[in-house]
C-alpha cells in the first residue's frame, strides 16, 4: 500500500515537472555560472593530493545544487495549502507518509539530473574523475535533496506562509554554504573556521565526494560521508513523517 501510494504521488509530480522544462534546467544554472567563472581562477591553486581544480569545485557544486534547491522546495507545499491541494488530499485514503515520500522523490530524481547535466559540463571544461567517484557523487546529491526536501516541506507546513519560510532557508542556507567549504576545501581555511566547519554536517559530505572524484573510496572521509548522509537522511524522514501525520497532510 505504502509503495503503491508512494508511486501514484511521485507520478503526479514527476508529470508536472515533465511539463515545466524550465523548472528542469533552471536549477542548474547558478551552479554552472559559477562552473564556468569561478573554475578557472582556481586552475593554479596549489591543492597538493586533494586532486585538481574541477575535482575541488565540481563535488561542491554538485552538493550546493541540492542544497539550495531542496531548501527552497517547501514553497510548492505552501503554494498547494492556498490552493486547497492539501485539503483534497487530506480527504483521500492516501497514506501520509506516501504524501512525503512522492515528493522528495520527485526532487531527488529532478536535482540529480541537473547534477548529471552539470557533470557533464565540467567534463566538457576539463574535469577528470573516476566514473566510479562521479555516480557516488550522483548518490550524496540524491540522499542530501531527499533529507533537505523532507525537512522543507516540514517546515513549510509549519509556518504556511511564504514570507516567513524564505528568511528562515536563507538564514540556514547561506551559513551552510560557507562554512562546508563547498568552493574551497575547508582544509585550506585559518585553523579556527577549520575547526568551527567540523560542526556543519553539509562538510563530511562535501569531503566524501571529493574523495570518490580522485578515486579514494575506502579514505575516513568517505566512511564519515556516508555515516553522515545516512544519519541526516533518516533524521529527516522522521521528522517529515511526523510533521505530514501531525498536520493532516
Amino acid at each position: 500500500m505504502l509503495l503503491h501510494d508512494t508511486a501514484l504521488i511521485f507520478g503526479r509530480y514527476a508529470r508536472q515537472t515533465l511539463r515545466s522544462k524550465f523548472q528542469m534546467l533552471f536549477g542548474v544554472l547558478m551552479p554552472l555560472l559559477y562552473l564556468l567563472f569561478f573554475g578557472p581562477l582556481l586552475t593554479d591553486l596549489p591543492l597538493g593530493a586533494r586532486g585538481d581544480s574541477w575535482q575541488v569545485l565540481v563535488p561542491g557544486l554538485l552538493l550546493q545544487l541540492g542544497l539550495f534547491g531542496a531548501s527552497f522546495a517547501g514553497f510548492a507545499i505552501i503554494i498547494e495549502n492556498q490552493m486547497g491541494v492539501v485539503e483534497r488530499m487530506r480527504v483521500t485514503p492516501v497514506s501520509r507518509l506516501a504524501l512525503l515520500l512522492g515528493r522528495v522523490l520527485r526532487d531527488s530524481v529532478l536535482f540529480t539530473f541537473q547534477a548529471v547535466l552539470l557533470v557533464i559540463a565540467a567534463v566538457a571544461m576539463g574535469l577528470r574523475a573516476p566514473l566510479a567517484g562521479i555516480l557516488i557523487g550522483f548518490l550524496f546529491v540524491g540522499v542530501l535533496t531527499l533529507s533537505l526536501a523532507a525537512l522543507s516541506y516540514a517546515l513549510a507546513m509549519k509556518v504556511g506562509k511564504p514570507h516567513e519560510f524564505g528568511p528562515v532557508i536563507n538564514a540556514v542556507t547561506m551559513p551552510s554554504m560557507l562554512l562546508s567549504g563547498l568552493m574551497l576545501p575547508m582544509a585550506l581555511a585559518p585553523g579556527w573556521l577549520d575547526v568551527l566547519s567540523h560542526f556543519m554536517p553539509f562538510r563530511y559530505l562535501v569531503d566524501a565526494v571529493r574523495a570518490a572524484y580522485v578515486g579514494d573510496y575506502a579514505s575516513t572521509s568517505m566512511l564519515y560521508g556516508t555515516l553522515m548522509a545516512a544519519a541526516f537522511a533518516l533524521l529527516a524522514v522522521t521528522v517529515g513523517t511526523r510533521v505530514f501525520r501531525t498536520a493532516g497532510a
